[in-house]
């Protein structure tokens, strides 16, 4: 569904993203993990093209979207719930999740807010509280049912795990679960191996922004070099 070719991506002269390829399977859960600083939301963004992309190409059912604007690329069926969240503070949760409403998409689960409350019983508790009002775990909550009120295709989940309570990272493990037998397909951004370990069908490890690893986490077990090497702390 959502392949990666030879990606270059760059803040200002830095260069982040080196010759990165990597594929995310239609209906799999792909775990990008790897150290701080090992590029993983620089790959997010890029594949958003909020970091325009140097050279190399990035398709989504086969449709090249590396020179598309991001707004194009979230109606082509690609949802991003960004590290940051970046719920609207002011707004209720309710309010938060009408934002993020776009028409049914073929394919894709056409997600009404009940069965996102269905899906996050802690947010339809707080269904008129404002975004500030919320916790951080819960605020990830909404940023992520905010993101499936576009219907999306594929999503992209930037350190789900990050920053929020033990009890909040065993429902988001749920969730994404569940997603999974909707046939969603996920990439998840993860320095947290074990969460990975719960949720992912296959790992893309990356140190440098390079490719360093791609299989399953059973062969990611067995080869204990390569967590020794590019995730250990």
């Amino acid at each position: 569904m959502l392949s990666l070719q030879s990606i270059n991506s760059f803040y200002g002269k830095a260069h982040v993203l080196r010759n990165l390829s990597f594929d995310v399977p239609r209906g799999e859960v792909v775990a990008l993990l790897g150290r701080n600083g090992a590029g993983k939301s620089t790959t997010m963004k890029s594949i958003m093209q909020i970091v325009q992309t140097a050279s190399g190409d990035i398709t989504f059912q086969g449709q090249s979207i590396s020179n598309l604007q991001s707004y194009k690329i979230a109606k082509l069926g690609v949802g991003y719930v960004p590290e940051d969240r970046r719920v609207f503070t002011d707004l209720t949760v309710m309010e938060n999740l009408i934002v993020g409403q776009q028409p049914a998409r073929d394919g894709a689960v056409n997600w009404t807010i009940e069965m996102l409350f269905d899906l996050f019983p802690n947010l339809a508790e707080r269904r008129n509280n404002r975004g500030k009002a919320l916790s951080g775990g819960e605020q990830q909550m909404l940023t992520i049912a905010r993101t499936l009120m576009g219907n999306p295709l594929c999503l992209l989940l930037d350190e789900p795990s990050e920053g929020v309570a033990p009890v909040i990272v065993e429902q988001m493990a749920k969730v994404i679960s569940q997603l999974k037998e909707e046939g969603l397909t996920i990439l998840l951004s993860e320095q947290n191996i074990h969460f990975a370990q719960v949720v992912a069908d296959r790992v893309v490890v990356i140190e440098g922004g390079e490719h360093k690893f791609d299989g399953t986490l059973d062969d990611l077990i067995e080869q204990p070099e390569i967590r020794d090497a590019y995730l250990a702390a």
